[in-house]
């Protein structure tokens, strides 16, 4: 391979000589990868087609060797430093432009023990990979909900999705952690070793090294749930919300119900009069025994006139998955989140306001419902933000053509300053786009002194800053 002139920490550039990276290549067991070789677009390429960067350099990791491997080059020469695990998050951390991307895709093994429930877990896995290996054996990590999603980002971010009220954040199901920190060292994180590095890696994002195994509490689940959708007309939206409100107030640990508000897609059990008409859809999931779910669901379904109730008996699997062609890669997407501790008569005053102004067909504004078991973990307990919060609005503008990329953004950011008067001020930071960086300090709240102490402790010279950045203390 020949020199390379890769970007630094300092925004500068440098000149690395072949012979170091020939040498970085002889230790690993994956690959090295530059512009032109095989397989370099593919590992550069992620989730979110606004974000199209080419790294100076690209480590294509086998195992926690090549990482250590990996960080120790780019601790030596100063480089910029990338992390992608699935490469699903909105903000484009994933990758760099110039500097040296640290690629865990290809690091898939998951590890289950049912006797004592647990799973070993490595960052290239996906959640619909560590479904399909828990599931076997009827058991589940609370996760998210698109199957596609990484589980290293969205477990270092918080993680919530449809099993949160019954089993917690994914952080909160986090027993361990191995991690190489900026030193190159690898180190394991749980409540017995390097205490204040577990307490930061839940919720803190990449910003103290890079995890090459989680280990996960799994819990009985399935395989079989009471999950699905009921979709309303839009011109009921406010009574609906009004009722929604009042119902999951008191709603059991085991039901999680999402709203989502967007222009209905070709759904095949959807009449075809209803495709491109602005809908509600009450999207729920039931956490338990089937019959107890028809009883705790039964409220919901009975709202208003639905146009179609596919509530069903259904594979959790399949469940996890139910979102995933509405959000498959190549699409261009930019969001923006606010926390919200109740969803009040104003909040949803601006979100019926601003399905009024959809600036595409693929652009949604996504309730997940929380709280729960989540919401009884103290909040000094992790570094995950918000345990009050009963609602995370995303704000999902999504499409296809560079020429309405003002539109759609435009559309989020108002809908975004209109919210705000209503929302708690934190913010789930795996939700919060590339220009929010100033916005960090506050989106952690009470916990970012804390963060920034670990910070400085394990990454002082903030080496791992490609990410919503915590800066050294």
């Amino acid at each position: 391979m020949d020199s390379l002139n890769l970007k630094t920490l300092e925004s500068g550039m440098k000149i690395v000589d072949a012979a170091a990276v020939d040498a970085l290549a002889s230790g690993l067991r994956g690959k090295v990868l530059d512009r032109g070789t095989s397989g370099y677009d593919e590992a550069r390429t992620i989730w979110n087609a606004m974000v199209d960067r080419h790294p100076g350099l690209i480590v294509r990791c086998a195992g926690a060797a090549d990482v250590i491997s990996a960080v120790r080059f780019a601790r030596t020469h100063g480089l910029l430093v990338a992390m992608r695990g699935g490469g699903h998050n909105i903000a484009g951390n994933a990758v760099c432009d110039d500097g040296l991307l640290i690629d865990l895709s290809q690091m898939k093994s998951v590890r289950v023990d049912p006797a004592s429930q647990r799973a070993w877990v490595e960052p290239g896995v996906t959640l619909a990979e560590l479904d399909k290996e828990t599931q076997a054996f009827g058991l589940a990590v609370p996760t998210g909900i698109n199957s596609t999603t990484g589980v290293a980002g969205m477990t270092l971010g918080g993680g919530f999705g449809w099993t949160t009220r019954k089993f917690g954040l994914t952080v909160d199901n986090l027993l361990a952690g191995d991690v190489v920190t900026a030193d190159g060292n690898l180190v394991r994180a749980s409540a017995a070793e390097n205490q204040d590095l577990f307490w930061a890696l839940r919720g803190g994002g990449g910003n103290f090294g890079v995890v090459t195994a989680f280990e996960f509490q799994l819990h009985a689940l399935g395989p079989q749930v009471l999950a699905g959708l009921v979709i309303h007309p839009f011109d009921n939206a406010a009574k609906l919300l009004n009722e929604y409100r009042r119902i999951v107030e008191t709603a059991p640990d085991e039901l999680t119900c999402w709203v989502v508000m967007r222009r209905a897609p070709p759904l095949p059990f959807l009449p075809s009069p209803w495709h491109g008409r602005e809908i509600l859809v009450l999207a729920m999931c039931y956490s338990g025994d089937i019959k107890a779910g028809e009883h705790a669901t039964a409220e919901l379904r009975s709202l208003g006139s639905p146009i179609v109730d596919v509530v069903a008996p259904r594979a959790f699997t399949s469940w996890q998955a139910t979102f995933d062609p509405l959000l498959t890669p190549g699409a261009r997407n930019y969001w923006k989140t606010h926390d919200f501790t109740e969803l009040s008569d104003g909040a949803i005053s601006v979100l019926i306001e601003a399905i009024r102004e959809l600036p595409g067909p693929e652009c949604e504004i996504f309730i997940g419902h929380v709280g729960g078991v989540a919401g009884r973990v103290a909040l000094e307990a992790t570094a995950f933000p918000q345990r009050n919060a009963h609602f995370v609005m995303n704000v999902h503008a999504r499409w296809r053509e560079p020429s309405m990329d003002q539109a759609c953004i435009d559309w989020a950011r108002k809908l975004f300053n209109a919210a705000a008067p209503h929302a708690a001020g934190t913010a789930y930071v795996n939700f919060m786009p590339a220009d929010e960086t100033d916005r960090v300090a506050t989106a952690y709240g009470a916990n970012y002194r804390r963060l920034a102490e670990v910070k400085r402790r394990y990454d002082p010279t903030n080496l791992f800053r490609m990410n919503q950045n915590v800066r050294p203390a």
